[in-house]
């Protein structure tokens, strides 16, 4: 065997161990990119490796395996690599304002390099390689959430419980029922507030002044995931009436450069015979389609909604040096 596959096997046999659910054949080609048949090989390998893996069929008819008792935690493996991650990691959740997770990310790394015995090569190692990486400065709201507020919000989702808070400039208090918290340059947390909607809105996280946490349970909305939420707008923007199919055509020249971009988790991509490209979507959120849609200048052309190509005409330059 290898060492690369020997390594790989040695992955495989943590994921095994760790994952409440096992590790079905699925999983192993999406974190490895192997074929079905090379999975099938690493699953046999893992059997014939170690004596207590255990494979179970579920309800869904999936064959998962299991790492029962693995002791993994003896095996001396490299941490340099995870040290790094979790440090970006938490190192961008501060950029963004989520001090909570920047500190269980610093917690998490401290934690890991304690259970190793060789902790000052592994932190100056992992040091020389961030000291090399460096963050591209994008423009946007820099904003600050009070951990107290995100410790209810977290609490509340648990439950689910409903949230007392005082939001914006408001002087009443608002009772909230929250749905799921959305990441980005900003916070958002998708609740509904009963008092005025039967609809899931977004509320800023940094808006919220106040959040108590009732004992008071709810039901969610039926068939909410945070998900199908998130992908019925372009960026944050929830507009049921501008929700429907959207579709931009890039110039031949353009196609491989937006070929390259998700402009929307569920898009579909069309190359056609002339060397350009068609993408489809739905999505609400024509404003933030607009801001996107002129960095491209004359390289795009709005076929649909009408409305949305109404608002681009007459804005699409062809005098930019560069595409983004």
């Amino acid at each position: 065997m290898s060492f690369s596959k020997a390594q790989d096997l040695i992955r495989l046999a943590q994921m095994a161990a760790v994952r409440r659910s096992g590790v079905s054949l699925e999983d192993i080609c999406d974190e490895f990119s192997v074929s079905h048949r090379t999975a099938q090989r690493m699953t046999d390998a893992l059997e014939a490796t170690f004596g207590n893996v255990v494979a179970e069929d579920g309800e869904d008819r999936k064959r998962r395996w299991y790492l029962r008792d693995a002791g993994l935690s003896r095996l001396q493996l490299r941490h340099e690599t995870g040290a790094e991650a979790l440090e970006i990691a938490a190192r961008s959740a501060e950029a963004e304002g989520r001090l909570r997770h920047a500190k269980a990310l610093a917690d998490l790394r401290d934690g890991m390099l304690a259970r190793v015995p060789a902790r000052a090569r592994i932190e100056a190692d992992a040091e020389a390689v961030l000291m090399a990486m460096g963050q591209v400065t994008r423009p946007g709201p820099r904003v600050g959430v009070a951990p107290d507020i995100v410790d209810a919000i977290i609490e509340a989702l648990r439950g689910p419980f409903r949230l007392r808070v005082r939001y914006s400039q408001d002087t009443k208090k608002r009772i909230l029922e929250p749905h799921g918290v959305l990441l980005g340059h900003r916070t958002y947390l998708a609740a509904r507030d009963p008092a005025k909607a039967d609809e899931v809105r977004n509320f800023r996280i940094d808006l919220i002044h106040e959040a108590e946490t009732l004992n008071e349970s709810f039901k969610l909305q039926d068939g909410f995931t945070i998900a199908d939420y998130a992908a019925h707008a372009f960026g944050v923007w929830q507009d049921p009436a501008q929700f429907g199919e959207v579709v931009w055509r890039f110039r031949p020249d353009a196609a491989a450069r937006a070929s390259g971009f998700q402009f929307h988790p569920r898009q579909t991509l069309e190359h056609q015979p002339d060397g350009s490209l068609i993408v489809r979507f739905h999505a609400a959120g024509w404003l933030e389609m607009v801001w996107h849609l002129y960095q491209w200048g004359d390289k795009v052309e709005v076929i649909a909604p009408a409305e949305l190509r109404a608002m681009v005409e007459g804005y699409r330059r062809s005098d930019f040096a560069a595409m983004p």
